[in-house]
């Protein structure tokens, strides 16, 4: 008994200190999307797209069209390799992204992106989750090398159920700090 509370704490600190691993370069990809500089003429198109998006989240219903929005982005970080490399392109978009509006809202210029990022609760719950998609993604691409995957199957589904659980909390949190009611 005593030798599986070791493995279990062995395997627990192993895994948040590679999500934390996944949550640095989380967030170096995005600070790197935040230094790209943005011309005037892709500036509009930038925020445009971005425009239709919070439309299409309004669309469906703030509070869910925000989890349904945050999850499409976030679950795909799972998949085996492509999770990371999704993970790191959605971070330096996401970051031109705040870029852009910054450059045409220069108040938001106050605060740092990465302090808006990390401060929010659910900037900080989406970077957890986005972590431990990217970190899995990474898991099970070594674990096909190694042939252990059904190891990670039980692990897989918890992180998942996880990352859902912190996208829905996040989402509401957003949504409600952006002037909804629940």
């Amino acid at each position: 008994m005593e030798m599986i509370q070791i493995q279990n704490k062995n395997f627990i600190k192993k895994r948040l200190l590679l999500t934390a691993i996944f949550a640095v370069i989380f967030i170096a990809s995005f600070y790197a999307g935040t230094e790209i500089q943005v011309s005037k003429s892709d500036v509009k198109p930038i925020v445009q797209e971005l425009t239709k998006s919070i439309s299409s989240v309004k669309a469906v219903n703030n509070k869910l069209g925000i989890f349904m929005h945050n999850t499409s982005i976030g679950l795909p970080m799972f998949v085996p390799g492509f999770g990371i490399v999704w993970g790191i392109f959605a971070s330096v978009t996401t970051g031109v992204a705040f870029n852009a509006v910054i450059s045409i809202t220069p108040k938001l210029a106050v605060h740092s992106p990465l302090e808006l990022l990390l401060a929010s609760p659910f900037g900080f719950m989406e970077l957890v989750a986005y972590s431990i998609g990217m970190s899995r993604s990474y898991l099970l691409i070594v674990g096909i090398i190694k042939r252990q995957i059904r190891n990670q199957l039980k692990s897989l589904l918890i992180e998942v159920w996880i990352v859902i659980g912190l996208l829905v909390v996040a989402g509401l949190i957003e949504y409600v700090m952006i002037g909804g009611t629940l």
